[in-house]
């Protein structure tokens, strides 16, 4: 199997556009990430990470997001790979990086996404075998501190738990939509800083929350993943206590080391 058997048409969008604008098209299109390119050539990748990067700046503070432009969020690094890689060395190069562009000379072909792998094998085991020790935080914890933590961490999307048990998750999409919300609000940067500094998680966060078990085939975890279009899942034990994540690239990791 090659990368133009599983890779999927990417959409973009253009540097000089909106940050606002690229989270409406990351949100029409179920997505976390565009093709960011300029004057029709490739020029890089924009991700609900960056947006809530650079939304949470005191530098762009009294700046709605109306006004930032995708260059300001932009990152260059982007991999490119022939049609013809095999899948195996694609599955490779993801370990490193968030999506692969397939190009003919200067033209994209496509995009391979762990998700664009994940629909294209069979994977065994449970659950257990593929989470990740897991970050969690509190409801009553403030939301630049969940975006502090995503960003250093580099994580998606955080369980939060209240005395031990499950009672939410908060993604980075969410800290990047309610920062571009009340930044959109016309307000002094004085006045936008208390506002975001005084949201806490509880204000933002997804309180159905889909979840496994620690044994939990693998295969129902990536079902699950890819139908309902979720990045990572808390992983419980039989005490419903969070013990784990699973997420695409913990799943494609695995992939790596068993096949």
């Amino acid at each position: 199997m090659q990368v133009k058997d599983i890779m999927t048409k990417p959409v973009t969008i253009d540097k000089s556009e909106r940050i606002g604008h690229a989270l409406d098209q990351m949100e029409k299109n179920d997505l976390r990430r565009l093709l960011v390119t300029n004057k029709d050539k490739l020029g890089g990748i924009i991700t609900t990470r960056q947006i809530a990067r650079v939304l949470g700046t005191r530098k762009s503070l009294g700046m709605p997001a109306s006004s930032l432009h995708v260059a300001a969020a932009t990152m260059d690094a982007v991999i490119k790979v022939l049609p013809d890689m095999n899948v195996d060395d694609a599955m490779l190069l993801l370990q490193k990086t968030s999506v692969l562009v397939a190009m003919d000379g200067e033209k994209v072909l496509g995009w391979v996404r762990p998700r664009d792998i994940l629909a294209n094998v069979s994977i065994s085991g449970q659950a257990a075998d593929a989470m990740r020790v897991p970050l969690t935080i509190n409801p009553n914890d403030r939301l630049v501190h969940a975006r502090r933590m995503m960003l250093d961490r580099d994580v998606g999307r955080l369980p939060v738990v209240e005395a031990g048990r499950l009672v939410g998750i908060i993604t980075e999409g969410d800290v990047a939509k309610s920062l571009r919300a009340f930044r959109d609000l016309n307000d002094t940067a004085s006045k936008q800083y208390a506002r975001i500094y005084n949201l806490l998680v509880s204000d933002v966060m997804t309180h159905d929350v889909l979840y496994v078990y620690v044994d939990t085939p693998l295969e129902d975890v990536k079902k699950i993943v890819l139908t309902e279009d979720r990045g990572g899942l808390p992983v419980l034990n039989r005490k419903d206590e969070v013990v784990g994540m699973i997420t695409r690239r913990s799943l494609l990791d695995y992939l790596v080391r068993t096949r």
